[in-house]
């Protein structure tokens, strides 16, 4: 079983948890000027890497809050989470 290291509660077995998506999303300033297309992409296309990945996910059945995780999905190993609302490891401030 997967071991995710809630920021607020600490470690906790993946079943407390649910994927929410990647990480990073930025909902458009002005939807209303965007065409079909780039609708579409912003709702539906993902980068989906191999390797190292900024996720979303909520701790469901603990805190209840959101939260950001770097996971390598080749070896699906956790090396960090943080917070909504921090800065991405690794991004400059």
């Amino acid at each position: 079983m997967l071991l995710i290291p809630c920021p607020h509660c600490g470690v906790r077995p993946e079943n407390e948890f649910r994927y929410g998506g990647e990480a990073h999303i930025a909902r458009p300033s002005r939807p209303d000027d965007l065409g079909d297309q780039q609708w579409a992409d912003y709702l539906y296309m993902r980068t989906n890497t191999k390797g190292v990945h900024f996720e979303r996910w909520r701790h469901i059945h603990g805190c209840a809050r959101f939260f950001n995780c770097v996971r390598d999905t080749v070896s699906d190993r956790i090396l960090e989470t943080y917070p909504i609302g921090a800065s991405a490891p690794g991004a400059a401030s």
